[in-house]
């Protein structure tokens, strides 16, 4: 169950259907993620996840909302209200002062040069070190409550321990190519500003960051995949804080 909630998650990632729509051809939202995910796992890997799943089928009683699960569920809410907070106000497009500042042509700027992407991409990397830290933190915080907890808990979060390493690098490589898609994304916007500029119009670089402007759409490209991001990375600590959750529930964990 645990392989295949993967699986059905990441298939159905926002991430990967803004992606799919940012860069057509680039993403693949259909393939097998299950038989990536093997191909991913070395041999230690594989037999650490052995280890964590090969307990036969046991089921987690999810008991009423303790004190302590209910501080993570405000600080899951606060880290992604904060982090999102700190996506949408990007300091150009909107009133709230932005801790990251979405960048925007200098003023010396030649209008007749093709922008250079390295500034958005040091932008979309300082969001991404944000999500990270925040998450990480989070997540840890998560899997000790649930190992301190009932033993039927534990693991959980053995379990997610044993994902995260084993797949830590994957992760990032992955996450790491996103600005190289936005980067095809920014050069096709500035192309289509360029094929919309009569013969004889001037082109003010200190206008494509004006309301309707190419780097306005450009900006609304980056928010949506940051925020799709943003989703994909808390569905792990997401589900570890819901596993400490609700009366009535329960949740079934069968060896693959």
């Amino acid at each position: 169950m645990t392989n295949g909630l993967l699986c059905t998650t990441f298939n159905r990632s926002g991430l990967v259907r803004i992606l799919s729509e940012t860069a057509p051809g680039a993403i693949d939202p259909k393939y097998d993620f299950g038989e990536r995910l093997g191909q991913w796992l070395d041999f230690s890997d594989a037999l650490a996840l052995f280890s964590a799943l090969n307990r036969g089928a046991w089921t987690v009683p999810l008991a009423p909302v303790s004190g302590q699960a209910s501080t993570l569920h405000e600080q899951l809410a606060r880290v992604r209200r904060n982090l999102s907070e700190s996506i949408v106000n990007d300091g150009v497009f909107g009133a709230e002062p932005a801790r990251i500042c979405f960048p925007t042509p200098l003023p010396d700027t030649p209008a007749d040069s093709a922008p250079d992407f390295t500034p958005w991409h040091r932008f979309y990397l300082a969001h991404q070190r944000d999500m990270s830290a925040a998450i990480e933190a989070l997540r840890a915080n998560a899997r000790k409550a649930l190992a301190a907890g009932e033993a039927s808990r534990r693991p959980l979060a053995e379990l997610d321990a044993t994902f995260e390493k084993a797949l830590a690098g994957r992760e990032r490589n992955l996450l790491g190519t996103i600005p190289m898609l936005l980067a095809q994304r920014f050069a096709r916007r500035y192309q289509e500003h360029r094929a919309s500029l009569r013969p004889d119009a001037a082109d003010d670089a200190a206008n494509w960051a004006a309301p309707g402007g190419w780097l306005e759409a450009f900006c609304r490209d980056t928010q949506a995949v940051l925020l799709a991001e943003l989703e994909l990375r808390l569905k792990p600590v997401a589900g570890l804080i819901a596993a400490l959750g609700d009366a009535g529930e329960s949740i079934e964990i069968t060896q693959p």
